[in-house]
């Protein structure tokens, strides 16, 4: 019994050991780069292991290109590895780019991978071009007509452009403004409504693609809606204000006369109670003049007289004026 046990424990540190031995040195992975045609050797990737670079992936991107006839650098991958980039969309982007002959080698295809765009699928936007379809864009043409537009982008991946390049939201914005530009500068929204592809060819003259990662192909108008006349809006708005205004001044006006009158008031007030004070200031000279002498029975009769006149004349054509008025 006891050496079974012995040789169950010596089995199964043999195959602990083999497993060690095979993790560190990837036979079966060199033996697969060997019968495909990539030169490598086990003690690279032994070394692959100790950088914390998975051979698989170096060992299957080397096979993939040598296979599609591409020349790649076992370095170059693993760098671009270490760099935090996607060895295998690299690779799989470079075959692809290679077979639609679109113009890509590694250090372009590795600088768009590590901008954190996705190299394949820009190849792949290249060889298929991709449709953009824009948010409702709203304009108002010169008769004051609203119109709601809705237009299709067709876009192709321009891979020179890709590192610093606009993306889309910028596409979006450019063609925007020139749907607005261009419905602005119509003289009329039937105008716009008979020949949507007047816009389009306006805004596609501009060169709204300059230093974005895209090449527009077509800029086409989906949809026109008609909104609410602006211009008749506007008109009522303004009409409104003129009429606040205009009577905001009446206002003042009407406030400023009402100001002036009772400033008249006062000062008729003021008036009266001067001549109040005066003529209580008769009966002093008259008895003054007495005292003197200046003045006799007769004269002061006299004034009498011409007091009751003067009051009686009043009361007579105040009598007439409310005959007048009945």
């Amino acid at each position: 019994m006891e050496g079974i046990g012995a040789l169950l424990v010596i089995i199964a540190i043999s195959i602990v050991g083999l497993w060690i031995i095979f993790y560190f040195v990837p036979v079966g992975l060199w033996f697969q780069a060997l019968v495909s045609g990539v030169r490598i050797s086990l003690v690279q990737l032994i070394f692959m292991r100790w950088r914390k670079v998975p051979p698989r992936i170096i060992v299957q991107a080397m096979i993939e290109g040598t296979k599609a006839g591409l020349t790649l650098n076992r370095n170059e991958l693993e760098a671009h590895f270490l760099a935090g980039g996607r060895v295998s969309k690299v690779v799989h982007a470079l075959v692809s780019a290679q077979k639609a002959n679109i113009p890509l080698d590694f250090k372009m295809a590795t600088a768009i991978d590590l901008a954190g765009r996705d190299v394949l699928e820009a190849v792949q936007m290249s060889v298929n071009p991709k449709v953009i379809n824009t948010p409702p864009v709203t304009a108002v043409a010169k008769d004051g007509i609203q119109l709601i537009t809705k237009a299709r982008v067709t876009v192709r991946a321009n891979i020179k452009q890709l590192v610093g390049g606009a993306g889309e939201e910028t596409v979006l914005a450019r063609v925007g403004e020139g749907i607005v530009t261009g419905i602005g500068s119509s003289l009329s929204h039937k105008e716009v409504l008979e020949n949507p592809d007047k816009i389009s060819k306006t805004v596609l003259d501009k060169g709204l693609d300059a230093g974005t990662a895209f090449e527009i192909l077509s800029i086409d108008i989906a949809d026109i809606d008609i909104g609410r006349n602006i211009g008749a809006v506007l008109q009522m708005d303004q009409a409104n204000a003129d009429k606040n205004i205009a009577q905001a001044k009446a206002e003042e006006r009407r406030a400023m006369a009402v100001a002036l009158e009772q400033e008249m008031k006062a000062k008729a007030q003021e008036a009266r109670a001067k001549v109040i004070e005066a003529e209580a200031e008769i009966p002093k000279a008259i008895a003054e003049a007495f005292r003197s002498g200046n003045l006799g029975i007769m004269d002061y009769y006299r004034i009498k007289n011409i007091e009751a006149d003067t009051n009686m004349r009043d009361n007579i054509a105040k009598s007439s004026d409310d005959n007048k008025k009945k």
